[in-house]
């Protein structure tokens, strides 16, 4: 690729050859006569042909500049159309990053409720359980799961962290669990996970921790409602989030105990972009879409961690 003028030469002929006016140019670029007349000779030096012709205090373009302005002018502008592009883009696109889980199922459940109430916002959602780079990406919410309280961002808690057995209505009768004891015995997924010897513990089974077994351990529990409402095993399962599932009897809670892992989940953004008003609008919306649900868990889940 040639190695082109500098941007400021090539930038001060534009003005002066689209307005035939050095001074007038010096007006639009805020510089003195004299640094627009210096920018403009220093281009004709560089490529050894005259711009304009001067006469009598007044320029002209030449015949060089007349060829020359109409590519120039067109870069400009269309440099000029792309980063308002840019920035109409950025205004009107809501990034959200959420994890697997909860993007996958409230929040998919969810969303176009929030693209009908702000039909002049797109969203776009991505769903991975990765910590986010704000400074080195376009997301503008995520929501995490953790204890809070991070380093230049800005944390709003939604709730608190709970889980419980989840499984397919036969499997609970196919292998007649009436008691939370009864689940040492059957296939459990990630069977050694620490949550389930919360669990245990919580729901008062004396064998704590459980005994040691092999099991199948998934990545999400977007993964393990699959399998289980295929009839393989019982998971430990955030209910909040499988509503759907748990009231039309695709899955069934067998009991009530929750065990706290002693995280939350939140929405995040960085510090400097409170009062933008597309997250603002988005934690409003969240804010009064989690009310709705409040009535499902706990009241000492729907306040922080201590």
């Amino acid at each position: 690729m040639p190695k082109l003028p500098p941007l400021a030469a090539i930038r001060t002929f534009e003005a002066a050859g689209r307005l035939e006016n050095f001074s007038r140019a010096a007006e639009e670029l805020g510089l003195t006569q004299a640094a627009v007349s210096y920018q403009v000779r220093q281009l004709e030096d560089r490529l050894g042909r005259a711009l304009f012709v001067r006469a009598k205090g007044r320029v002209r373009l030449s015949e060089t500049g007349k060829r020359l302005l109409p590519a120039i002018s067109g870069a400009f502008g269309a440099m000029g159309d792309a980063f308002a592009a840019l920035g109409n883009d950025e205004a009107d696109v809501l990034t959200i990053s959420a994890m697997t889980t909860f993007g996958g199922t409230w929040l998919s459940a969810r969303i176009g409720g929030f693209q009908l109430a702000y039909p002049d916002l797109a969203v776009r959602m991505l769903m991975n359980n990765d910590l986010v780079d704000f400074n080195a990406t376009n997301v503008d919410v995520a929501i995490r799961v953790g204890l809070g309280g991070w380093s230049g961002l800005r944390a709003n808690f939604l709730y608190r962290s709970h889980v419980t057995p989840i499984c397919a209505p036969g499997f609970l009768n196919v292998n007649h669990i009436a008691s939370p004891a009864d689940l040492l015995n059957v296939d459990r997924l990630a069977p050694n996970d620490p949550w389930w010897a919360g669990w245990f513990a919580a729901a008062g089974v004396a064998t704590v921790p459980p005994p040691q077994r092999s099991g199948i351990e998934l990545d999400s529990q977007l993964q393990e409602a699959s399998a289980v409402q295929s009839g393989y095993g019982i998971a430990m399962m955030t209910p909040l989030l499988w509503r759907v599932e748990l009231d039309a009897g695709r899955l069934v809670q067998p009991f009530d105990t929750l065990f706290l892992p002693g995280t939350a989940h939140y929405l995040v953004h960085r510090e400097n972009r409170v009062g933008v008003r597309k997250i603002e609008r988005f934690r409003e919306w969240l804010r009064v879409e989690l009310a709705k649900d409040r009535h499902l868990l706990p009241e000492a889940l729907w306040h922080p961690l201590p």
